[in-house]
């Protein structure tokens, strides 16, 4: 609808077109490639996550948009600065799908505006000027050894290196002129530039990775693997300069000179090395100029340089007032860790924030300190998996959640309250050396997880977590460690150099900063254990604190299966965890049961024939159901408890068979819902299919229903569904409300009604899905509903003086959430607002 004269109709039709979804929050971070972050004079980031783009605004901290186009790894992002200097409407992306794509902003939405198609391998790097009749030029490098220039979707020119890679590709217009000057650095360590005709500048020892051109004066920087950034300048000479050239007695740097034509003027150009920049102590990936600013109604362009490295450090350099000279103004970077360094840099528009982001995705923050004169302090940026997330849980209470994936990771993310709604990983409670697969939480603080081994590991929440914890939440600490038991908990955990396993770190064992301590007693003592020092975290903590502070110390090993874990579920009690690996045969695809008191394995219950993919109690905690790749399910009853086995036992209930699985492909997912009568099942045949009753109303537990079968028509979502959820709220007309999550990322919300005949499919409603801008890039793993009604956050914001606090918690009655975790790196938060469907 849109929105008028502002008639009272617009706004009820614009209310009543209200999206279902509305994106809380996304967790990401850069790809593992060099140019793939860019700053906007508007102060929008733009970094490339998986196959997508990501707009993320510093000030809200927050993913604002995503943008889905391409189809393989975005691996280069860059704004269209416009002269002025004004915020962009336009950016480019480059990505392993051989593609570039130029997005437009359409009434605050940005939408794919122009393709080009034409490199034959990844794009590495690009970048993009106006020239006449605001066209846009845009350079593009890829590993297809050529560097081509578009204008629009036509290319008009390609320059082919041979056997040689571009890097990096630079633009910009020669001053006074409409010409535009391309520079390119490559593995053959020269930095070429591009007029009219072709000239190489030598001097670089090893590949150039980054190139940038500065306007006012023309300076063009490069950065090499050689260590060393090398600033060049360009500048017109006019006919008195020429003459000189035979006057040997002065003594002046090599030139480089060069013609240009342009209308029938010819001008001529000359280019010299302005200074070699030494700082770093690695390859420096990146170069970036600090952006113009206004002063007294112009444009100035300030000769600030920021630099890179796979050292850890960014350094800002500058020429000293007075003598010229440049020197190094400011050095930020990691110290220790097992990271490795920086792959590029970005200053925002004012220059009060320097960014640069990491090998492993990570953004790394600093702000100029506004009381102490060039002092630069970490600053808080969202963070997020770089690579497929497997799995993901709230935790009981719903207000944080864990999440882990192939990048060997398991991070939980929670609001901070300070600052309004944005979400933060506030720890990174195991970093392994295998790939994540599953997690189940079987307490407050406290879960398991699996991945790419035989072992399932326990965690529990550290003291120093839960302290922090409370601090970013706005919770009470004593609440919080009365519901954990505080007086055994160790202050916090540290990984050996070259163990797997967290150990934990008491109070006793904190490493002892006093000078008598300094003289080593013994060998050992010079590689202390405990890396870990405690934080009070007022604020979300940065990286490196991630890395080093936040891990949670193993409790526990479970040995029993014979392959790679693959799936977890706990019950609603958390006393029972179910487990199941990889299996190609019956024997190996039994499940496991454990009893979380004492970590013993209850019992195994063998069913299928091949890896089950999903486990999942029922909320009365009676049931146990698994799906499973020979496509059909089973389910399992608890046995009423008896003096000789007074823990739980499970015996099969029922299940399907070849004959009458209906499901024809493997099952991916399945659920329960709230009242624990009827549970769901989704399929690769991309049909979702309930089925019950598993209890009959109001008979009590002891009469058992007659067989189980389905109790939906068949859904068909039209792609394989690889996720499926109930909300654990039943929409105000009794029906059930579920979340179907497909293979190409979109998640579709319905309504199901077990009062409607089955037959004509009028049982199921279609509330509403994910638009291109809200929805995954690639499949969705996995969907988790928040346990409670309600947002995060939201329900405790308001002090209890306040009038209005009924309408309020009314008001958040309405909402529900919605975690996603996908293979696209991301994981999704949506609120949903019950009223909208």
């Amino acid at each position: 609808s849109t929105v008028g004269g502002g008639t009272d109709a617009t706004t009820t039709a614009f209310k009543m077109a209200a999206p279902v979804f509305e994106t809380c929050h996304v967790a990401c971070c850069a790809n593992r490639t060099p140019k793939v972050v860019s700053w906007s004079r508007g102060g929008t980031i733009a970094f490339g996550t998986c196959n997508s783009v990501a707009l993320y605004d510093p000030q809200e901290r927050r993913v604002v948009a995503v943008l889905n186009g391409h189809t393989g790894r975005v691996n280069t992002v860059q704004w269209i600065h416009r002269e002025d200097s004004a915020p962009e409407s336009l950016l480019v992306s480059g990505g392993s799908d051989n593609r570039l794509i130029v997005w437009e902003a359409q009434n605050g939405k940005f939408i794919q505006s122009v393709e080009c198609k034409g490199h034959t391998g990844p794009v590495c790097a690009v970048d993009a000027i106006y020239v006449e009749d605001s066209k846009i030029l845009v350079a593009s490098s890829a590993s297809d050894s050529t560097v081509r220039l578009w204008l629009c979707n036509e290319c008009l020119h390609t320059l082919s290196f041979g056997s040689s890679f571009m890097m990096d590709v630079s633009l910009v217009l020669l001053p006074g002129s409409r010409v535009p000057i391309l520079a390119c650095g490559g593995d053959n360590s020269q930095v070429h530039l591009y007029l009219q005709k072709a000239m190489s500048l030598q001097g670089h020892e090893d590949w150039v990775r980054g190139v940038a051109w500065v306007c006012g004066e023309l300076l063009l920087a490069s950065c090499s693997q050689d260590c060393l950034i090398r600033v060049w300048r360009l500048c017109a000479k006019s006919g008195t300069d020429a003459r000189t050239e035979d006057d040997h007695t002065i003594i002046k740097m090599k030139e480089d000179v060069f013609e240009v034509k342009e209308r029938d003027v010819s001008s001529v150009f000359a280019v010299s090395l302005e200074t070699v920049l030494a700082g770093h102590e690695n390859w420096v990936y990146g170069v970036h100029w600090q952006p113009p600013l206004f002063k007294g109604g112009e444009l100035q362009q300030p000769l600030g340089l920021l630099s890179a490295s796979m050292d850890k450090t960014m350094i800002l350099w500058a020429p000293e007032e007075g003598s010229g000279v440049w020197v190094e103004q400011v050095r930020v970077g990691e110290v220790g860790g097992n990271t490795l360094g920086f792959y590029g840099c970005q200053m925002s528009p004012d220059g009060s924030m320097i960014l640069a982001h990491a090998f492993h995705g990570a953004l790394h923050l600093w702000c100029k300190d506004q009381d102490k004169e060039g002092e630069w302090r970490p600053g808080v940026v969202i963070s997020g998996h770089f690579n497929a997330v497997q799995d993901l849980s709230w935790d009981p209470e719903g207000e944080f959640i864990l999440s882990v994936g192939s990048d060997q990771t398991t991070r939980l993310f929670t609001p901070w309250r300070k600052q309004g709604e944005s979400w933060h990983e506030i720890s990174r409670p195991q970093i392994h050396g295998y790939d994540m697969q599953c997690l189940a939480m079987v307490g407050r603080f406290q879960f398991v997880s699996g991945a790419d081994e035989k072992v399932l590991r326990v965690f529990q929440a550290p003291r120093n977590f839960v302290e922090n914890f409370a601090n970013i939440s706005g919770t009470s600490r004593e609440k919080l460690l009365a519901s954990s038991d505080s007086a055994n908990l160790p202050e916090g955990a540290s990984t050996p150099a070259l163990g797997l396993s967290n150990k934990a770190v008491f109070q006793g064992d904190l490493v002892k900063t006093n000078e008598e301590e300094k003289q080593f007693n013994s060998v050992s003592d010079q590689y202390q254990e405990s890396y870990f020092h405690p934080l009070i975290m007022t604020e979300p903590p940065p990286e490196d604190h991630l890395l080093q502070n936040t891990l949670w110390p193993e409790v526990q090993k479970l040995y029993g299966h014979g392959f790679e874990m693959f799936c977890l579920a706990s019950d609603s009690a958390r006393t029972v965890l179910a487990s199941a690996c990889k299996a190609s045969k019956a024997e190996h695809a039994a499940v496991l049961l454990w009893s979380t008191a004492t970590w013993r394995q209850l019992q195994a219950l063998p069913c299928h024939t091949l890896t089950i993919t999903q486990m999942a109690f029922s909320p009365d905690a009676q049931f146990l159901l698994a799906v499973s790749r020979d496509r059909t399910w089973s389910l399992w009853r608890r046995n009423l408890p008896t003096h000789e086995s007074p823990e739980p036992q499970f015996s099969l209930y029922a299940h399907t068979g070849k004959d009458t699985a209906i499901h024809s492909r493997i099952i991916w997912s399945c659920d329960w819902s709230p009242d624990s009568k009827y549970f769901v099942t989704s399929s690769r045949d991309k049909k979702v299919i309930v089925w019950g009753p598993c209890r009959l109303e109001g008979s009590g537990d002891s009469v058992l229903p007659p067989e189980i079968k389905p109790c939906s028509s068949i859904l068909d979502v039209g792609d394989s569904a690889t996720a499926v959820a109930f909300c654990p709220v039943l929409h105000s007309d009794n029906s059930y409300l579920l979340a179907v999550g497909l293979e190409c990322g979109r998640i579709l919300l319905y309504r199901w009604n077990p009062g409607q005949e089955p037959a004509g499919g009028h049982d199921w409603i279609s509330c509403g899905e994910t638009d291109i801008l809200q929805s995954h890039s690639l499949a969705v793993k996995r969907l988790r509903w928040r346990p409670k009604i309600g947002r995060v956050g939201r329900e405790n914001n308001k002090k209890d003086g306040q009038t209005d606090r009924g309408s309020e918690i009314e008001e958040e009655s309405s909402w529900v959430q919605l975690a996603s975790a996908s293979a696209d790196h991301s994981v999704k938060i949506f609120n949903i607002n019950k009223r909208a469907l």
